[in-house]
């Protein structure tokens, strides 16, 4: 059974880890992670969830002192379509070989030829249409349109400089001036072709492409996102990859990320507006309620290893892990347990993190915690302090609690046999090396006065 799983799921995640579109695409979204945490840094200060907070900071900063909060806020959520753009392009370019910089710069321009300026449905007072970008295009609903101009304007850019269609500028010229024009060519072609998709697009019903993008793309897959199946779907492929000793995460994330980040973004939007948040599989509910210390949420096993166990292997393997476990690494634990094909093990690593993903679905369900807030904190952000702030409620500590504690009846069983398999080798190892110690005793060493 397992060799046959084997045989299916690797050449599977081995195409899926080796495409370069894929790669890009989450490493892309990877390059905006620093400025998105600090960004939610300054949202969680803004907004922390403690009664009377605003009032006590205005004593000292004044009335709406959070505008000067929320204008990092801003340029880092509202403005998240154009580093996703930058992000994959730059990403997508290093996997073809061709110049990062340019090809980055040359899809953000090629995004904004094609993110509509003029709003008829904002007109002033004297009867003037608003002129401008919108930061409804900039944000969530412009993430998946710009994965996909990301990806066509670098192909176009990568296939003009494969295909030699550069200008070539003889010795000596500055390399900056040189890299400036061989780009000239390339970036020109795709300015080109977006510019017909634009002219193409305005003149149908959809009025432009981010319209026509986020009703047929982007829309049905955020609403696949907000299926109940699918968290569980995530969380349990995520988990069989790692038992096959391929990591989870950076398989999957390559079709689900985006659909977390453009459910997460829709909360802050809601929040913003002063509208019940109403997406649950956020990307922090993903990080902080789903696994703890890592992949098959380990974090329980390790607490017993490091308390409970009898052989000296578990004991001491638990003890060098727990402190990368309370932040979510846990590398050791899956190739030093092992986790790997380990058919002992197997049943609780994949169905912890599916249990928690139900027990946090059906907790958020009936309001014992509120829905995931905007904030992206670190996947490293241990447990309790996450559920804390991505929440601000006490309830989502209590229930972190209650998911370990779960994780860790349901992972004891094993445990215990997988112990006493160990303390078992250890035993009999010992008695070999000192049946080995006396077989080297030898009357011939002794001496009589």
């Amino acid at each position: 059974m397992i060799k046959a799983l084997e045989k299916f799921l690797i050449p599977i995640a081995d195409a899926l880890s080796k495409n370069k579109v894929l790669v890009a695409i989450r490493d892309g979204f990877m390059y905006a992670v620093p400025v998105v945490i600090v960004g939610s840094i300054f949202l969680l200060i803004s907004n922390f969830p403690i009664e009377g907070w605003s009032e006590m900071i205005a004593t000292f900063a004044g009335e709406g002192w959070e505008k000067y909060f929320d204008a990092v806020t801003a340029v880092t959520f509202d403005c998240y379509a154009l580093l996703s753009v930058m992000g994959i392009a730059y990403a997508y370019a290093r996997e073809k070989g061709v110049d990062k910089i340019e090809s980055a710069v040359v899809a953000l321009v090629t995004f904004l030829m094609i993110t509509p300026m003029k709003h008829a449905a904002f007109m002033n007072a004297d009867g003037k249409m608003f002129s401008g970008f919108s930061f409804g295009h900039l944000g969530t609903k412009g993430i998946f349109l710009a994965m996909i101009v990301a990806i066509i304007s670098t192909e176009i850019f990568a296939f003009a400089v494969k295909k030699k269609l550069v200008i070539k500028l003889p010795d000596g010229v500055p390399p900056a001036v040189m890299d400036s024009f061989a780009a000239l060519i390339p970036a020109g072609l795709s300015m080109l072709v977006f510019f017909f998709v634009n002219m193409i697009f305005v003149n149908t019903p959809f009025g432009n492409v981010h319209t026509f993008i986020y009703q047929v793309l982007q829309a049905p897959l955020v609403g696949l996102g907000k299926s109940q199946a699918f968290e569980v779907i995530y969380q349990f492929l995520s988990t069989l990859f790692w038992f096959f000793g391929i990591n989870g995460p950076a398989v999957t994330n390559t079709i689900f990320a985006p659909i977390h980040k453009a459910l997460t973004l829709e909360n802050y939007e809601l929040a913003k507006a002063g509208l019940p948040m109403t997406n649950v599989f956020t990307s922090a509910f993903s990080d902080f309620f789903c696994n703890f210390g890592g992949g098959g949420s380990t974090l329980g096993l390790v607490l017993m290893m490091t308390f409970m166990a009898k052989s000296k292997r578990l004991k001491t393997l638990g003890r060098m892990a727990l402190p990368a476990g309370i932040f979510g690494i846990n590398e050791p634990i899956i190739f030093g347990f092992p986790m790997v094909l380990n058919v002992i093990m197997v049943i609780p690593f994949i169905l912890a993190p599916v249990m928690n993903t139900i027990i946090g679905q059906l907790a958020t369900a009936v309001g014992f915690i509120p829905v995931t807030s905007g904030v992206q904190l670190s996947w490293t952000t241990p447990i309790f302090i996450s559920g804390y702030l991505t929440t601000g409620s006490i309830n989502a500590v209590i229930l972190q609690l209650f998911m370990l504690l779960a994780d860790m009846a349901l992972y004891y069983p094993f445990f215990k046999m997988q112990d006493s398999k160990y303390l078992e080798e250890e035993e009999k190892l010992a008695k070999e090396e000192k049946k080995d110690e006396l077989d080297e005793l030898s009357f011939d060493d002794l001496k009589l006065d």
